[in-house]
Protein backbone atom coordinates (compact mmCIF):
# COMPACT_ATOMS: atom_id res chain seq x y z
CA UNK A 1 0.00 0.00 0.00
CA UNK A 2 1.28 3.42 -1.17
CA UNK A 3 1.01 6.12 1.88
CA UNK A 4 0.02 9.59 0.16
CA UNK A 5 0.79 12.58 1.55
CA UNK A 6 -1.20 15.69 1.49
CA UNK A 7 -0.12 18.28 4.05
CA UNK A 8 3.62 18.11 4.76
CA UNK A 9 5.52 19.38 7.90
CA UNK A 10 9.05 20.02 7.24
CA UNK A 11 11.33 20.54 10.14
CA UNK A 12 15.03 22.18 9.24
CA UNK A 13 13.78 23.18 5.74
CA UNK A 14 15.75 26.20 5.62
CA UNK A 15 18.65 24.00 6.15
CA UNK A 16 20.98 22.19 3.74
CA UNK A 17 18.92 18.77 3.06
CA UNK A 18 15.56 19.87 4.23
CA UNK A 19 15.88 22.76 1.55
CA UNK A 20 16.57 20.51 -1.40
CA UNK A 21 14.07 18.30 -0.25
CA UNK A 22 11.49 20.86 -0.36
CA UNK A 23 12.58 21.57 -3.82
CA UNK A 24 11.90 17.55 -4.61
CA UNK A 25 9.04 17.80 -3.12
CA UNK A 26 6.84 20.78 -4.68
CA UNK A 27 8.90 19.68 -8.22
CA UNK A 28 7.77 15.98 -7.98
CA UNK A 29 4.54 15.59 -5.75
CA UNK A 30 1.98 18.04 -6.87
CA UNK A 31 -0.37 16.80 -4.33
CA UNK A 32 1.57 17.76 -1.39
CA UNK A 33 1.35 21.42 0.41
CA UNK A 34 4.31 22.16 2.26
CA UNK A 35 4.64 23.98 5.46
CA UNK A 36 8.56 24.70 6.42
CA UNK A 37 9.46 25.38 10.28
CA UNK A 38 13.16 26.55 10.92
CA UNK A 39 14.41 28.40 13.26
CA UNK A 40 16.85 29.94 11.19
CA UNK A 41 20.01 29.56 12.91
CA UNK A 42 23.22 30.27 11.13
CA UNK A 43 22.98 27.01 9.30
CA UNK A 44 19.70 27.76 7.89
CA UNK A 45 18.58 30.45 5.01
CA UNK A 46 15.35 31.38 3.03
CA UNK A 47 18.21 32.03 0.27
CA UNK A 48 18.03 28.47 -0.14
CA UNK A 49 14.58 28.26 -1.11
CA UNK A 50 14.49 30.78 -3.76
CA UNK A 51 12.90 29.24 -7.11
CA UNK A 52 10.80 26.95 -6.17
CA UNK A 53 8.52 24.66 -8.30
CA UNK A 54 4.88 26.05 -7.22
CA UNK A 55 5.14 28.52 -4.58
CA UNK A 56 1.41 28.51 -3.57
CA UNK A 57 2.05 24.79 -2.49
CA UNK A 58 4.63 26.62 0.05
CA UNK A 59 4.69 28.32 3.43
CA UNK A 60 7.01 28.96 5.83
CA UNK A 61 7.06 29.57 9.68
CA UNK A 62 10.04 30.83 11.61
CA UNK A 63 10.08 28.99 14.83
CA UNK A 64 11.60 25.88 17.21
CA UNK A 65 10.73 22.91 17.24
CA UNK A 66 10.53 23.17 20.91
CA UNK A 67 8.15 25.38 21.14
CA UNK A 68 5.38 23.02 21.52
CA UNK A 69 1.85 25.91 21.43
CA UNK A 70 3.28 26.66 18.02
CA UNK A 71 4.13 23.49 16.82
CA UNK A 72 0.36 22.08 17.62
CA UNK A 73 -0.79 25.42 16.35
CA UNK A 74 0.91 24.53 12.85
CA UNK A 75 -0.76 20.86 13.02
CA UNK A 76 -3.80 22.09 13.52
CA UNK A 77 -4.21 24.87 11.60
CA UNK A 78 -2.59 23.24 8.54
CA UNK A 79 -4.24 19.59 9.20
CA UNK A 80 -0.92 18.30 9.10
CA UNK A 81 -0.94 14.55 7.95
CA UNK A 82 3.05 13.97 7.48
CA UNK A 83 5.98 15.36 9.34
CA UNK A 84 9.49 15.17 7.93
CA UNK A 85 12.03 15.77 10.69
CA UNK A 86 15.46 17.30 9.43
CA UNK A 87 16.28 19.79 12.19
CA UNK A 88 19.19 19.11 13.64
CA UNK A 89 22.75 20.65 15.22
CA UNK A 90 24.94 18.20 13.06
CA UNK A 91 28.18 19.82 12.81
CA UNK A 92 30.44 17.43 14.97
CA UNK A 93 33.03 20.15 15.89
CA UNK A 94 30.54 22.32 17.43
CA UNK A 95 29.26 19.65 19.02
CA UNK A 96 32.48 19.09 21.11
CA UNK A 97 32.89 22.43 22.16
CA UNK A 98 29.09 23.37 22.92
CA UNK A 99 27.19 20.21 23.33
CA UNK A 100 24.16 21.58 25.21
CA UNK A 101 22.58 22.84 21.89
CA UNK A 102 22.87 19.68 20.23
CA UNK A 103 21.24 17.92 23.47
CA UNK A 104 17.91 20.72 23.09
CA UNK A 105 17.66 20.18 19.72
CA UNK A 106 18.68 16.68 18.73
CA UNK A 107 16.96 15.07 21.97
CA UNK A 108 14.52 17.59 23.21
CA UNK A 109 13.34 19.09 20.06
CA UNK A 110 12.41 15.35 18.78
CA UNK A 111 10.29 14.53 22.30
CA UNK A 112 8.80 17.89 21.67
CA UNK A 113 7.28 16.66 17.91
CA UNK A 114 6.54 13.30 19.01
CA UNK A 115 4.27 14.29 21.59
CA UNK A 116 3.14 17.21 19.38
CA UNK A 117 1.91 14.71 16.69
CA UNK A 118 0.85 12.20 19.18
CA UNK A 119 -1.60 14.59 20.80
CA UNK A 120 -2.97 15.44 17.63
CA UNK A 121 -3.12 12.60 15.50
CA UNK A 122 -4.57 10.30 17.54
CA UNK A 123 -6.33 12.73 20.46
CA UNK A 124 -7.69 15.48 18.56
CA UNK A 125 -7.35 14.17 14.69
CA UNK A 126 -8.56 10.45 15.74
CA UNK A 127 -6.42 9.11 12.98
CA UNK A 128 -5.92 6.27 11.83
CA UNK A 129 -2.14 5.08 11.81
CA UNK A 130 -1.98 4.50 7.82
CA UNK A 131 -3.59 8.05 7.21
CA UNK A 132 -0.24 9.97 8.76
CA UNK A 133 3.02 9.89 9.18
CA UNK A 134 5.94 10.81 10.92
CA UNK A 135 9.89 10.34 9.06
CA UNK A 136 12.90 10.79 10.85
CA UNK A 137 16.28 12.07 9.50
CA UNK A 138 18.98 10.64 11.23
CA UNK A 139 22.86 9.44 10.29
CA UNK A 140 24.96 6.71 9.83
CA UNK A 141 27.17 8.26 12.80
CA UNK A 142 25.01 6.40 15.36
CA UNK A 143 26.72 3.15 14.47
CA UNK A 144 29.93 4.14 15.48
CA UNK A 145 33.03 3.98 13.38
CA UNK A 146 34.56 1.13 11.34
CA UNK A 147 38.02 -0.35 10.44
CA UNK A 148 39.25 -0.82 6.33
CA UNK A 149 38.22 -4.04 6.44
CA UNK A 150 35.07 -4.27 8.76
CA UNK A 151 31.34 -5.44 6.94
CA UNK A 152 28.84 -1.95 6.05
CA UNK A 153 26.64 -0.46 8.95
CA UNK A 154 23.12 -2.63 8.53
CA UNK A 155 20.02 -1.24 9.67
CA UNK A 156 20.54 -4.04 12.60
CA UNK A 157 24.46 -2.94 13.59
CA UNK A 158 24.03 -1.84 17.24
CA UNK A 159 24.44 1.63 18.03
CA UNK A 160 27.76 3.09 19.32
CA UNK A 161 27.91 6.82 18.95
CA UNK A 162 31.17 8.65 19.74
CA UNK A 163 30.54 11.61 19.78
CA UNK A 164 28.08 14.46 21.54
CA UNK A 165 26.28 15.09 17.81
CA UNK A 166 26.30 11.33 16.66
CA UNK A 167 24.91 10.49 20.57
CA UNK A 168 21.92 13.07 20.36
CA UNK A 169 20.43 11.66 17.09
CA UNK A 170 21.32 8.25 18.31
CA UNK A 171 18.69 9.45 21.45
CA UNK A 172 16.33 11.24 18.87
CA UNK A 173 16.02 7.74 17.05
CA UNK A 174 15.23 5.74 20.13
CA UNK A 175 12.70 8.20 21.56
CA UNK A 176 10.99 7.72 17.22
CA UNK A 177 11.02 4.11 17.69
CA UNK A 178 9.83 4.21 21.16
CA UNK A 179 6.45 6.13 20.29
CA UNK A 180 6.07 3.34 17.50
CA UNK A 181 6.36 0.38 19.74
CA UNK A 182 4.68 2.48 22.97
CA UNK A 183 2.07 4.70 21.26
CA UNK A 184 1.65 3.05 17.65
CA UNK A 185 2.82 6.40 15.98
CA UNK A 186 3.45 5.72 12.38
CA UNK A 187 7.02 6.36 12.23
CA UNK A 188 9.62 5.83 9.39
CA UNK A 189 13.44 6.96 10.01
CA UNK A 190 16.21 6.71 8.05
CA UNK A 191 20.02 6.47 8.36
CA UNK A 192 21.93 8.64 5.91
CA UNK A 193 25.81 8.74 4.60
CA UNK A 194 27.14 12.26 4.22
CA UNK A 195 25.76 14.21 1.85
CA UNK A 196 27.31 16.50 -0.45
CA UNK A 197 25.56 18.94 -2.76
CA UNK A 198 23.96 22.58 -3.42
CA UNK A 199 23.45 24.78 -0.26
CA UNK A 200 25.67 23.05 2.07
CA UNK A 201 26.49 24.75 4.78
CA UNK A 202 30.23 26.74 4.01
CA UNK A 203 31.93 24.57 7.15
CA UNK A 204 31.20 21.39 6.29
CA UNK A 205 34.12 19.49 4.51
CA UNK A 206 33.21 19.64 0.89
CA UNK A 207 32.29 23.11 0.51
CA UNK A 208 35.32 24.19 2.88
CA UNK A 209 37.52 22.72 -0.25
CA UNK A 210 35.95 23.63 -2.89
CA UNK A 211 35.95 27.18 -1.51
CA UNK A 212 39.49 27.09 -0.47
CA UNK A 213 40.14 26.87 -4.39
CA UNK A 214 37.76 29.29 -5.55
CA UNK A 215 39.40 31.89 -2.83
CA UNK A 216 42.81 30.47 -2.88
CA UNK A 217 43.54 29.67 0.78
CA UNK A 218 44.46 26.68 1.87
CA UNK A 219 42.66 23.25 2.42
CA UNK A 220 42.66 22.08 6.35
CA UNK A 221 42.36 18.38 6.20
CA UNK A 222 42.57 16.68 10.02
CA UNK A 223 45.30 14.36 11.08
CA UNK A 224 46.58 12.05 7.93
CA UNK A 225 43.74 12.90 5.91
CA UNK A 226 43.07 9.06 5.97
CA UNK A 227 39.42 8.99 7.80
CA UNK A 228 37.09 7.38 4.98
CA UNK A 229 33.71 8.83 4.19
CA UNK A 230 30.55 7.12 2.07
CA UNK A 231 29.47 10.42 0.07
CA UNK A 232 25.38 10.63 -1.38
CA UNK A 233 24.61 13.16 -3.30
CA UNK A 234 21.86 15.02 -1.40
CA UNK A 235 19.47 15.09 -4.85
CA UNK A 236 19.07 10.79 -3.99
CA UNK A 237 18.54 11.18 -0.79
CA UNK A 238 15.52 13.28 -0.89
CA UNK A 239 14.43 10.84 -3.45
CA UNK A 240 15.04 7.98 -0.83
CA UNK A 241 13.51 9.64 1.73
CA UNK A 242 10.44 9.79 -0.37
CA UNK A 243 10.23 6.88 -1.52
CA UNK A 244 10.36 5.48 2.13
CA UNK A 245 7.30 7.93 3.53
CA UNK A 246 5.48 6.65 0.62
CA UNK A 247 6.12 3.25 0.41
CA UNK A 248 8.01 2.19 3.47
CA UNK A 249 6.81 -0.42 6.22
CA UNK A 250 5.88 1.54 9.47
CA UNK A 251 8.34 1.03 12.12
CA UNK A 252 10.92 -0.02 10.10
CA UNK A 253 14.38 2.22 9.32
CA UNK A 254 16.05 2.03 6.09
CA UNK A 255 20.09 2.82 5.49
CA UNK A 256 20.35 5.60 2.28
CA UNK A 257 24.14 5.48 1.26
CA UNK A 258 25.84 6.87 -1.62
CA UNK A 259 28.35 3.18 -2.53
CA UNK A 260 31.18 5.41 -2.80
CA UNK A 261 33.90 5.64 -0.10
CA UNK A 262 36.53 7.77 -0.30
CA UNK A 263 39.41 8.55 2.29
CA UNK A 264 39.47 12.52 3.06
CA UNK A 265 42.56 12.99 1.49
CA UNK A 266 41.96 11.73 -2.11
CA UNK A 267 38.78 13.29 -1.90
CA UNK A 268 40.42 16.56 -1.49
CA UNK A 269 43.14 15.51 -4.44
CA UNK A 270 39.86 14.75 -6.79
CA UNK A 271 38.06 18.30 -6.23
CA UNK A 272 42.02 19.63 -6.69
CA UNK A 273 42.46 18.38 -10.03
CA UNK A 274 39.13 19.20 -10.67
CA UNK A 275 39.82 22.84 -10.33
CA UNK A 276 43.22 22.59 -11.76
CA UNK A 277 41.34 21.63 -15.08
CA UNK A 278 38.16 24.01 -14.45
CA UNK A 279 40.21 26.82 -13.18
CA UNK A 280 43.87 26.31 -14.03
CA UNK A 281 46.65 28.39 -12.09
CA UNK A 282 50.19 28.84 -12.32
CA UNK A 283 50.68 26.29 -9.36
CA UNK A 284 48.43 23.44 -8.66
CA UNK A 285 45.48 23.67 -6.28
CA UNK A 286 47.45 20.80 -4.75
CA UNK A 287 49.54 22.85 -3.04
CA UNK A 288 46.90 24.43 -0.94
CA UNK A 289 46.02 20.90 1.00
CA UNK A 290 47.39 22.25 4.52
CA UNK A 291 47.20 18.63 7.41
CA UNK A 292 46.03 20.05 11.11
CA UNK A 293 45.50 18.66 14.37
CA UNK A 294 43.42 16.14 14.30
CA UNK A 295 40.02 16.43 16.21
CA UNK A 296 38.77 14.64 19.01
CA UNK A 297 37.53 11.01 18.69
CA UNK A 298 37.43 11.19 14.82
CA UNK A 299 35.83 8.30 13.93
CA UNK A 300 38.15 6.85 10.96
CA UNK A 301 35.27 5.34 8.50
CA UNK A 302 31.75 5.04 7.86
CA UNK A 303 30.08 3.07 4.87
CA UNK A 304 26.37 1.68 4.48
CA UNK A 305 25.05 -1.00 2.99
CA UNK A 306 21.58 -0.08 1.14
CA UNK A 307 20.56 -3.81 0.48
CA UNK A 308 17.27 -3.15 2.58
CA UNK A 309 15.88 -0.38 0.91
CA UNK A 310 17.57 -1.46 -2.73
CA UNK A 311 15.45 -5.09 -2.40
CA UNK A 312 12.08 -3.55 -0.60
CA UNK A 313 11.85 -0.16 -2.34
CA UNK A 314 14.15 -0.19 -5.16
CA UNK A 315 15.94 2.80 -4.00
CA UNK A 316 19.46 3.21 -5.24
CA UNK A 317 21.64 6.54 -5.78
CA UNK A 318 21.47 7.78 -9.27
CA UNK A 319 24.64 9.73 -8.97
CA UNK A 320 28.26 8.83 -8.61
CA UNK A 321 30.71 11.06 -6.67
CA UNK A 322 32.36 12.26 -10.20
CA UNK A 323 28.81 12.89 -11.45
CA UNK A 324 27.73 14.83 -8.23
CA UNK A 325 30.69 16.47 -7.95
CA UNK A 326 30.90 18.39 -11.60
CA UNK A 327 27.13 19.81 -10.14
CA UNK A 328 28.50 20.48 -7.10
CA UNK A 329 31.43 22.53 -8.14
CA UNK A 330 29.15 24.15 -10.26
CA UNK A 331 26.79 25.54 -7.80
CA UNK A 332 29.32 27.04 -5.44
CA UNK A 333 31.03 28.40 -8.89
CA UNK A 334 28.09 29.97 -9.59
CA UNK A 335 27.11 31.26 -6.31
CA UNK A 336 30.09 32.38 -5.62
CA UNK A 337 29.66 36.35 -4.45
CA UNK A 338 30.26 38.77 -7.17
CA UNK A 339 31.93 41.42 -4.57
CA UNK A 340 34.55 38.57 -4.04
CA UNK A 341 36.53 39.10 -6.79
CA UNK A 342 38.49 35.11 -8.05
CA UNK A 343 41.81 35.87 -6.89
CA UNK A 344 44.79 36.47 -9.56
CA UNK A 345 46.74 33.35 -11.20
CA UNK A 346 49.56 34.06 -8.63
CA UNK A 347 49.49 33.31 -4.99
Amino acid sequence: MTYQPHSMLVTGGAGFIGANFIHHVLKNEPDVHVINLDKLTYAGSLAYLNNLADADRYHFIRGDINDTKLVRHILQHHHIDTIVHFAAESHVDRSISSPAAFVETNVMGTFSLLEAARHHWFEVEKCKPDHCRFHHISTDEVYGSLQPNDPLFTETTPYSPRSPYSATKAGSDHLVNAYYHTYGLPITLSNCSNNYGPFQHAEKFIPTVIRSCLKWQHIPIYGNGKNIRDWLYVDDHCRGVMQIIKQGKMGENYNLGGNNEWENISLANYICEQFDKLLPRNESYLSLLEFVKDRPGHDFRYAIDISKVKNELGWEPQETLETGMVKTIEFYKSSFSTNDQLPSSKR
